[in-house]
């Protein structure tokens, strides 16, 4: 006993010279400690109250944390252990609030600067080989002649086949400078190696941007730091191209869908591209510091081009702050569907030995005063750590600039909905099995010079067909998908003799194959479509995307409503 009180009390040392090196105001804990058995916890202010919880608290999670590390059954990793707890700590918080360690922490890094030491490529893993999904132009691997769809087969003289992809890109990783050799297959060829020098790999968060006749379309993947310039350049470029083809430029599609968000600050430099210098765009609200609002700094690009924002379910942060502004400022019309509800803010507080706390520190407002935080509920029997305070003006009324009515509720709801289309259960197998990427990158290496549009659809197919057959592809439509469920769960005790197997009628397993023939022949077209898609994609990935666009029906619907003044007005001016 003597010796657990000496080492709670060598404990609660340790916190207090830990919690004065970093909490501000720390001489006042100091005084507070030396009157705590003086006066009852009900007597004491509040503040005091909250100091003397933090140190007990912190006191009991080291007894807890020493005593399982010296005395559980098994021997745990003390630092994972560790990990574990901080993790289970942040779980009752928000999914944002997050402890990355010094891996985490330096993709943190990469993904909000943009930049990283790598040789330009992508990777994807389909059936224990690792393929070069896509290669950026400029950089290492191009330059060395490595393509979309080769093969890796070692790296560094290590085998590759079979390694999970998270252990491969950890021997793609490396210091910037330093080189690595890759041993690369291609169809049809003789395998080469390739000897590369990891250089900084700049990632332009504008993935795609063309002419659509006379409309602009820009698509935007992320928020980063240069993505503002990024996205000023493309326009300009826009501009540029309508001057050289002597149009008018009508209009621009800010495509967002699927945009995870990024930087808060970049958010609100986006906007300026827009909107007027000066505007408000966005604010901010937390716990510990006053509202902020961002206002527009620079001068907009073209503040009366018309202007269509699209977004979807994964539209999330910054991206819904871009399409919150817009529309609250009756700037563009917002099509699509509801976006997520990422209303949150959040801070990187640097911690020791290299890691890094992402902290939810405040909510955001578009213009109007609408929170776009998606209501959350916490899961059955978790500890209840935060006040039962449900998220304001959920479904409340707001108002735009021009009186037009909007909602709260969580996420940003369209002016015009409209639905990207779901893939059909036989083109979703066939691309989640790599058979369209294997079938393209084969199509490749066949034939060196890319084809001229549109490919002849029956040679295709055909071509296709003998592919999967060649693959052993099969495929497991919904029908009999759900007839193996019902085939299992009428699954009989072998073991009792007396009742006999379930057997099931001919006339319906014959009704479940035709069902999957009418399928795949329903499909053809959409197939046919998918292939001419890949197969370009594996020669000009920038020209396959402008033709995928071409077949959007969200873009299309875009289009329509920029092409329509009189359509367009009456939505922003009703």
């Amino acid at each position: 006993m003597h010796r657990n009180r000496l080492y709670r009390g060598t404990y609660v040392g340790a916190v207090l010279t830990t919690l004065r090196r970093r909490v501000p105001g720390f001489m006042i804990v100091l005084c507070l400690c030396s009157s705590f058995s003086a006066r009852p916890l009900y007597a004491m202010p509040a503040d005091e109250k909250e100091y003397f919880g933090i140190i007990k608290s912190i006191d009991l999670l080291g007894e807890v944390y020493r005593q399982l590390s010296l005395n559980y059954v098994d021997k745990p990793d003390v630092s994972e252990l560790m990990y574990a707890g901080i993790d289970g700590m942040l779980h009752t918080l928000d999914p944002y609030t997050v402890f990355l360690d010094k891996n985490d922490s330096k993709e943190l890094d990469e993904l909000t600067s943009g930049q990283y030491a790598g040789i330009g490529v992508t990777i994807a893993a389909i059936d224990g080989a690792i393929y070069i999904a896509s290669v950026e132009d400029g950089y290492g691997a191009a330059r060395a002649g490595i393509r979309m769809g080769d093969t890796i087969s070692a790296v560094n003289g290590t085998a590759i086949r079979n390694k999970p992809l998270y252990e491969v890109k950890e021997l793609l990783k490396g210091p910037l400078g330093e080189s690595l050799t890759l041993k690369i297959e291609r169809e049809g060829e003789p395998f080469f190696t390739a000897t590369i020098k990891r250089e900084e790999i700049r990632v332009n968060t504008v993935s795609h941007f063309c002419m659509m006749g006379d409309t602009g379309y820009i698509e935007m993947k992320s928020f980063g730091s240069r993505s503002a310039d990024e996205l000023r350049e493309a326009l300009l470029a826009l501009q540029r191209q309508a001057d050289e083809k002597h149009i008018r430029l009508k209009g621009v599609i800010l495509d967002l869908r699927n945009n995870p968000g990024g930087l808060l600050d970049v958010a609100a430099d986006v906007c300026s591209l827009f909107v007027k210098k000066g505007s408000n765009v966005v604010s901010i609200r937390g716990r510990t510091s006053e509202a902020k609002s961002y206002l527009t700094v620079a001068s907009p690009v073209n503040v009366s081009l018309p202007l269509a924002v699209l977004i979807n379910s994964q539209s999330a942060s910054a991206a819904e702050i871009v399409a919150g502004a817009i529309q609250d400022l009756d700037r563009g019309v917002i099509i699509g569907e509801r976006s997520y509800g990422k209303g949150r803010v959040q801070s990187v507080v640097t911690l020791s030995y290299d890691n890094t706390l992402k902290l939810t520190t405040a909510k955001y407002y578009t213009p109007s005063g609408r929170l776009i935080q998606k209501e959350g509920h916490p899961e059955p029997g978790q500890r209840q750590v935060l006040p039962d305070v449900k998220e304001e003006n959920h479904s409340a009324l707001f108002y735009t600039r021009g009186k037009r009515k909007v909602y709260g509720g969580g996420g940003i709801n369209p002016d015009i909905e409209s639905s990207e289309p779901k893939g059909s259960p036989y083109l979703t197998e066939l691309r989640n099995k790599g058979m369209l990427f294997l079938f393209a990158s084969g199509y490749r290496s066949r034939t060196p010079l890319k084809p001229a549009q549109p490919l002849d659809r029956k040679a295709l197919m055909l071509l296709f067909n003998e592919y999967l057959q060649g693959r052993k592809f099969t495929y497991t439509s919904p029908a009999q998908r759900q007839l193996d469920e019902l085939k299992s769960a009428l699954m009989v005790d072998s073991s009792d003799k007396e009742v006999n197997p379930i057997t099931i009628p001919d006339e319906l397993l014959k009704g479940v194959e035709r069902l999957k023939e009418q399928e795949i022949a329903r499909e053809a077209g959409a197939l046919c479509d998918a292939l001419e898609l890949e197969i370009l994609r594996h020669y000009d990935r920038q020209l396959a995307r402008t033709g995928e666009l071409s077949h959007d029906p969200v873009v299309k619907g875009a289009l329509e409503v920029l092409a329509d003044s009189r359509q367009y007005s009456r939505i922003l001016h009703p």
